[in-house]
């Protein structure tokens, strides 16, 4: 199944992995509730999911798939760089991370490993978890927020208003308002500006 807020991207996927004869696309979705939908209708070995959704993001489908445990492996195929995400989606229950810029041949490949049971990452994410467990407490600021929090961050870091989050991520202005002071709070900073560029220095947008 795949699952990306962008049609073109979508056939893009589907494209690459019409080059398969073992892998066959059962569904597509584009938001958190179509991929919800599609999954109790469409059951699925792997779903190919984007993060960055409108509404609900892809780490809400992560975290919605591990409390139902669900047995629909994930591979993350998402714009946004590996060494600031992969980590966080494979803790969030991913089987596999790629960014969108890789080579189209390792998507089939990614597909078939974690149908069959197995993870998959780049070369360049093994590094990265192989330099944190040997140095755990090296971590980034954010590397403490919530999904909501981070989610937040990249939306203000991308210009949006509070009240446009709130309705974007079906929220009230009033909770939102509430993950903002979170975010000043734990990344000891003092307002949007200051987000913004916070995010864009860890090149998180």
């Amino acid at each position: 199944m795949l699952c990306d807020d962008h049609a073109m991207v979508r056939r893009g996927i589907r494209d690459t992995l019409l080059d398969a004869l073992d892998i066959q696309v059962v569904a597509e979705a584009s938001s958190y509730s179509e991929v919800k939908d599609a999954l109790r209708n469409h059951p699925c070995e792997v779903l190919i999911l984007d993060l960055n959704l409108s509404g609900r993001g892809g780490m809400e489908v992560l975290s919605s798939l591990k409390e139902t445990a669900s047995t629909t492996k994930v591979l993350v195929v998402s714009m946004f760089a590996e060494d600031q995400y992969a980590i966080r989606c494979l803790r969030a229950g991913a089987q596999g991370y790629l960014n969108k810029a890789g080579d189209p041949a390792e998507l089939i490949s990614a597909v078939r490993a974690i149908a069959q049971g197995r993870k998959y990452v780049t070369p360049a994410v093994s590094e990265m978890l192989i330099t944190q467990l040997a140095e755990p407490a090296n971590l980034n600021m954010h590397d403490s927020l919530s999904e909501r929090e981070l989610q937040t961050l990249l939306k203000i870091a991308s210009g949006k208003r509070l009240s446009d989050i709130a309705q974007e991520m079906m929220l009230s202005p009033k909770t939102v308002s509430v993950y903002r002071s979170r975010l000043l709070e734990k990344l000891k900073l003092s307002n949007n500006a200051e987000l913004t560029v916070y995010a864009i220095r860890n090149e998180l947008v």
